[in-house]
């Protein structure tokens, strides 16, 4: 593993007072669309240093609200839409909650954003989502893809340096940690400081948390282009130890930066994805370790390399890679055919990036892990880089549904069910993709209101959920099948 980094601990003790003044706990009301965190993205860059972009386009590290399209023109085709939830504008990320089974369970889907936490109930009529409870915090940044644990029904918030109107070079980053077992008395349990704070995931079945980006403090070391992963321990929630170490240093052709977001799949294995690409880690079990050589056992705090690496330029339009899935495990059937493409050989990622010009915005990117179970990734440098193959791409620009006025065109957060991709495109509102042949990935539909700002989508049940930050939550109920 690169040489890790040690930091004062002084600048991880918990703060659970820090904010209190700025959240109070209500019940059942909504709650309107809070003012932007900055100024603009050109302060937040400069008071960040110039180190804000996360891609190689005007990206101020993720601090990206997107504008409604240009024209009034809308565009939809093989979806409907059947719902929505207005009073969640600013929505961000969801998260779907069972409570109780049988004739008494319920359904929860949270919605996250600049409001703080929203609950509302789904059970009664999916499509009619019901304000049931909140947690209101005006001005909370980011939450995006917030993760939670089901089993003790704890959500893990994720505070970015830019929240409250701070900033990357100097403002505070932590951890909210929220007792969700009761959806109309939402509580929180503590707050602690972590270095990073753009994206917060489970590891290891919610015992660890492991939390990334966005650009670097003005403390950190002079060489990093944003800032890696810190593990805390949420064994005890109410009591969470940050290790003072961080890990997914060296991913960008052996240079620390910007560790964007980490996803898990049904084989335990974490997702790094970041600038300089997307690295695998065995969290958990013995394995061997293709740098030390030799076989150990890996942990929340100490992981094994497994594979990945960086993203071949050729096909991409930046070195930023913003989220990840593979298709393995009992999950191996909802992408491409795993008896002619291999159980959990390919990637799926999603490139973020806002250059000029749609045509040069971030992609989806699907690429093979061949050639990279030996640590390579780990390995590139600048003078021998190692590059994952890219099996295809695919972007908004030019492609039936899309406002050829609208510059605003990047992917971002996608969700996959049997071999059906819906991602978010922001103002291109949200498309979804055969990628049965990951060769040729195919729009079948897609939904583009007028006012489109599409963060994230969830297949739940019969239909997708869209964490819209200018509309809310769109409830969608596909029909191209």
């Amino acid at each position: 593993m690169h040489p890790r980094t040690s930091f004062p601990s002084g600048r991880l003790l918990q703060g659970a007072a820090a904010v209190a003044a700025t959240v109070a706990l209500t019940a059942g009301s909504a709650w309107a669309c809070p003012p932007e965190p900055e100024n603009s993205q050109t302060e937040q860059a400069a008071a960040a240093g110039g180190q804000a972009a996360e891609g190689t386009g005007g990206h101020a590290g993720h601090y990206h609200r997107a504008a409604p399209a240009s024209t009034k023109s809308e565009a939809v085709k093989g979806v409907r839409r059947v719902g929505g939830v207005p009073d969640a504008k600013g929505a961000i990320s969801l998260m779907f909650m069972d409570y109780g089974r049988g004739p008494h369970k319920r359904t929860i889907m949270y919605a996250t954003g600049q409001f703080g936490l929203k609950a509302y109930d789904i059970s009664a009529d999916p499509r009619v989502p019901k304000l049931v409870g909140q947690l209101n915090m005006p001005g909370m940044w980011e939450t995006e893809d917030t993760d939670f644990d089901p089993k003790r029904k704890i959500i893990y918030l994720s505070r970015d340096p830019r929240a409250f109107g701070g900033n990357t070079a100097t403002g505070e980053s932590g951890i909210y940690v929220v007792d969700a077992s009761k959806p109309e008395s939402l509580r929180q349990i503590t707050y602690v400081k972590v270095p990073a704070g753009h994206t917060t995931t489970c590891v290891n079945d919610c015992k660890y948390l492991w939390t990334g980006g966005p650009a670097k403090a003005s403390w950190m070391p002079a060489d990093w282009g944003g800032r890696p992963v810190w593990v805390t321990d949420v064994r005890n929630p109410a009591r969470p130890k940050v290790h003072k170490d961080p890990i997914d240093t060296g991913r960008n052709d052996g240079k620390t930066d910007y560790t964007h977001d980490i996803q898990v799949d049904s084989d335990g294995v974490a997702w790094a994805s970041g600038r300089g690409g997307v690295r695998g880690y065995y969290t958990t079990g013995r394995h061997y370790d293709p740098l030390r050589k030799k076989w150990r056992t890996a942990t929340a705090v100490d992981p094994v390399p497994y594979a990945g690496g960086g993203l071949d330029e050729a096909t991409t339009n930046s070195t930023f890679m913003h989220n990840s899935y593979r298709a393995v495990g009992r999950t191996r059937d909802q992408a491409a055919d795993p008896r002619r493409w291999g159980n959990g050989k390919l990637l799926y990622v999603t490139e973020e990036t806002f250059n000029d010009g749609c045509a040069n915005d971030g992609l989806l990117v699907i690429a093979s892990l061949k050639g990279s179970y030996g640590g390579e990734g780990w390995r590139s440098t600048p003078e021998n880089k190692f590059r994952l193959h890219t099996v295809a791409t695919w972007g908004v620009a030019g492609k039936e549904g899309s406002d050829p006025e609208s510059t605003d065109c990047s992917a971002h957060y996608f969700d996959v069910r049997d071999g059906v991709i819906a991602q978010s495109f922001y103002s291109q509102g949200t498309r979804f993709l055969d990628v049965t042949d990951p060769t040729n990935p195919r729009q079948v539909a897609y939904y583009r209101p007028a006012d489109a700002a599409s963060w994230q989508p969830y297949w739940h049940g019969k239909y997708v959920y869209v964490a819209d930050n200018t509309r809310g939550v769109d409830v969608l109920e596909p029909t191209f099948r």
